[in-house]
């Protein structure tokens, strides 16, 4: 039996209700596809200790935690120093999903970025990377990450990347990463292969965004992490690579951005 390259779910959703009695078949059924690292994303502060002890039952998986920009208005603003101390649990890896989101919540576009540079603080004072959600707001999104870059350097991954060139590319001069998902496996999503073809191989991380985003053949269903090998096999058509070379080098490039979760599956 062929074993399938290694590679890494770097955003999912595994606190989510979707997966509710069914987690360690989902977490077993990703590691016989090779998914053998996972970071879960915990997307309102209040739900983190269900995705820290989903992070501490399971080898390989950890966790980051922040609030979406989607809930920003509804939910109590993050402080610096209540990310920082969350920050010193060994499986907490990133700080976030946050970001800017305005294509449904455009009404709370000023608090969303008051979030976003608490978030953004949170990863420069931490060293752990920034987990950006961006949607119908590039002009913003590339402005506040470049003025917060200028005040301090701070790594950051384009969580399920599938904005504007300009946006790639405004952060890819930054030093920052784009992550593909599903997305870039849609029959329709040239333009975002495209993006991915122009970007440096050293700078593309793989994900799910799992329960959401399934790609082909699974579009339709409830996404999980197993189905990042069929990303990985786009990507590598992408960057026209085997699947191998294309895992080994996202999986190379989570392990420089996630350090806290490089190389092992604490």
């Amino acid at each position: 039996m062929t074993t399938p390259p290694q590679i890494v779910d770097s955003h999912c959703h595994l606190d989510f209700p979707d997966f509710a009695g069914e987690l360690p078949e989902v977490i077993a059924r990703a590691h016989r596809a090779g998914v053998t690292r996972m970071v879960t994303i915990c997307t309102k502060l209040r739900l983190e200790p269900q995705a820290r002890a989903i992070a501490e039952a399971y080898a390989g998986v950890f966790y980051a935690a922040g609030t979406h920009p989607m809930s920003a208005a509804d939910e109590p603003l993050a402080t610096v120093d209540q990310l920082v101390a969350l920050a010193q649990h060994p499986k907490f890896v990133g700080i976030g999903e946050t970001g800017l989101d305005y294509h449904y919540t455009a009404d709370s576009a000023e608090v969303q970025q008051t979030s976003l540079r608490i978030h953004i603080a949170a990863a420069r004072e931490t060293g752990l990377p920034l987990i950006i959600h961006a949607r119908a707001a590039d002009d913003d999104m590339a402005r506040i990450l470049s003025e917060e870059y200028r005040a301090g350097a701070y790594g950051c991954v384009m969580h399920c990347f599938s904005s504007s060139l300009a946006l790639a590319r405004a952060a890819l001069d930054l030093g920052f990463y784009l992550s593909m998902s599903g997305i870039a496996a849609f029959p329709k999503s040239q333009d975002i292969r495209d993006i991915f073809a122009a970007a440096p191989l050293d700078r593309v991380l793989l994900e799910t965004d799992a329960p959401y985003l399934a790609p082909p053949p699974h579009r339709g269903r409830r996404n999980e992490p197993a189905f990042t090998a069929h990303t990985a096999a786009v990507g590598a058509q992408v960057f026209g690579l085997t699947v191998d070379e294309f895992a080994a080098a996202t999986s190379a490039n989570f392990d420089r951005l996630f350090t806290k979760a490089a190389g092992g599956a604490a």
